[in-house]
This record gives structure tokens, sequence and C-alpha cells, in this order.
């Protein structure tokens, strides 16, 4: 392995006597059979780097009909099962990276719901879970125990206006858009599914800010006060020494969780601790931004969609009718120009089933 993405792999192809595994063989002791049952079947999988050592299992499953094995049954629905979810836990918020992609999956297959079963005491995943609107509804009963049947409605009538429970759903209010230029280099490690076709996988490392769905961008851009929670960001990626006419491109759609002033940190150690699991600076670079306030103001938010297409600043200007003499660090834009990037971006159905009024 070289590079830190997340690879669709063939059950046949992965390694079923890595020790990885041991723990769902502890748990399931069918787990060899079912496995080998599923040898053209495809799981995502993730390598501690450099090595063939397994760090991460997701295995999904897109299923209709109704749950007869649970207590209580659950009645018909198109629902995405989440087969098999196993990380190593290392401090580097992959499972978030995997819960990702089964979101990812669910609004790509229209599923209207996401289950999973687990056994509770496993609490570190059901944490996670229960972060992103996972509810207990159900348990599911076998020789090994009693496992919780987890489920996350996607449904719009099952909004809670909360940006981290009701992710990738994406709160729209009126005019309400933003755009925020990133330099090529922090754009990617901070955007892992937005990687350009043209740049290297390998610069993708197994760390919090690139792995997990909030990230965290410290800036002194002019304008950014105007930023308040639920706003759209869409995250625009500067030139790499090519025309930006032509490189620099629109790749992301995200939410805005949270703007903070750097003054409002009363301690280094509560500006740590805020920062460092989401941010791409180093302990010892916060450390300097700190003292420095170089970058004051500091934008939390969350990784909703990857855009299909990019969106190059040619067709901005061209197409969505945005000015060139503009500032292009950061602008606001309206309702209706955001509809044409993502109609350009080949993403506007998509983002219309995730949108709900503010």
């Amino acid at each position: 392995m070289t590079a830190q993405t997340l690879k669709a792999k063939k059950f046949c192809d992965i390694n079923i006597e890595d020790p990885f595994f041991q723990s769902l063989k502890d748990d399931y002791p069918e787990f060899p059979r079912w496995f080998a049952k599923k040898t053209e079947s495809t799981a995502y999988v993730f390598y501690k780097f450099g090595t063939e050592e397994l760090e991460g299992f997701l295995y999904l499953k897109l299923e209709s009909g109704s749950l007869e094995d649970t207590e209580p049954c659950l009645p018909a629905s198109d629902r995405l099962k989440i087969g098999t979810f196993k990380i190593n836990p290392h401090g580097t918020r992959l499972g978030e990276r995997f819960l990702k992609r089964a979101f990812d999956t669910a609004i790509e297959k229209k599923a209207l719901a996401i289950y999973v079963t687990v056994f509770e005491k496993h609490f570190g995943l059901v944490s996670l879970f229960k972060k992103y609107g996972f509810k207990k509804v159900a348990v599911k009963k076998s020789v090994q125990g009693v496992e919780a049947v987890f489920e996350r409605s996607l449904a719009k009538e099952s909004v809670l206006r909360d940006v981290a429970l009701d992710y990738p759903r994406i709160p729209l209010s009126k005019d309400r858009h933003f755009v925020l230029a990133l330099y090529p280099e922090w754009h990617s490690r901070l955007l892992p599914d937005s990687l350009l076709k043209t740049e290297d996988v390998s610069i993708l490392e197994d760390v919090s800010h690139t792995n997990s769905i909030h990230k965290i961008y410290l800036t002194a851009m002019r304008g950014i006060e105007l930023l308040k929670p639920g706003d759209t960001l869409l995250i625009y990626r500067t030139k790499d020494g090519h025309s930006a006419h032509y490189s620099s491109v629109i790749t992301s759609l995200c939410v805005v969780e949270e703007l903070i002033h750097i003054n409002k940190f009363t301690s280094l150690k509560d500006f740590l601790e805020y920062c460092l699991p989401y941010s791409i600076f180093s302990i010892d670079e916060l450390t300097g931004l700190h003292q420095s306030k170089k970058y004051p103001w500091i934008i939390r938010f969350t990784y909703n969609l990857a855009l299909t297409k990019r969106v190059t600043r040619k067709s901005l200007i061209e197409d969505v009718e945005i000015p060139a003499d503009i500032y292009w660090g950061f602008f606001q834009i309206t309702t209706s120009k955001l509809k044409k990037i993502l109609i350009i971006s080949n993403d506007y159905e998509k983002a219309r089933s995730l949108v709900y009024t503010s």
C-alpha cells in the first residue's frame, strides 16, 4: 500500500487470517463461514500505511422489505445495512471516515435509512453512531447474545435541525451561501474525497483532519465574520501553477457548524483541544498561531458532499455569472447561483434530496 485511501476490494482478495478479524470471530463464531460465502462481494478496507495489515473493514448492503428477526420487527423500507464495521482505534477518527462512506453510499443508492446491529459492549462504536443521529430501535437475539439495532432515518421529516445529528443533510437558508478558497496543499489533506484526478493519493495520511467528518480551518480573510451556523460553504481549490481560469475549481459542499474568534479562547490548552482533532496544523504550528493571532477566525464545518464534476473559475464567471473582478478568497452567492453550480457539477438532484429549510 502506498496511499491512505479507502480501497474497495473483493472478499476473496482480503486475508481472513489477518489478526484484525479475531474480535469478529470471537463475537460471531459463524463469521468465517459468512466471509467465505461473500467471495465476489465487495468491502471497503483501510490498511496500515506501507503494509498489508488491516486497520479498518466496512461492508455495506442495500436491503428492502421488513426486518423480521428483530424485536420489535421493523416495517418494510429501503435500508442500507452496515453489515460489518470494524476499525482498530488509534486516535485518527477513522470511524468517521468509514461512516461518511456509509452515508455517501446511502444517498447514492437512495436509501431511506441506514441500520446496524452491534453489541452494546462496543461503547466507542455505539457512541459514534449516536453522534450522527442513530437511534436504538430494536434488539436482535441470537446464540451469541443480544445485539442492539441502531437506525438512522434519512427522511426529511426526521430532521432535528442539528448539523451533526442531521448529517449529511444540508440546511438551506435564502442566499446564505459562501465560497471559501483553500490552497491546494491544505485542500487535499482536509477533504480526501475531493482530490483532483491529477493528484497523487499518497498525500493522504491516516490522521484526524483527513478522516473526520468535521473540519477546522483558521483564516484571516476579510468577510469571514459574516458566517453563521448552518450556512452553506462551497470549497474553492485555488490554482496549482496553471491558469486559474481552468485549475481553480469548486470541489466540495460543506455546512458551517461554528465560527469563533481566537480571542474567545481563554487559554492555549482550550484552543488546542478545540482545534487539534480537526485541523491540518500540528501542535507546534497551532501554538505559534495562538501566540501570533495571525489567523484570528476559526471555522468549524462538516464535509457533506464532494462534487461529482469540479466547477472551474471559467465556468463560474461565464455560466454562473460571478464577476471576474471579485475577491476570490471569500465571497457570498445567492441561492440561484448555488443551484447553477450544482447543476454544472451534476449534483443538483443529489443535493436537493439532502436539503431542508432551516
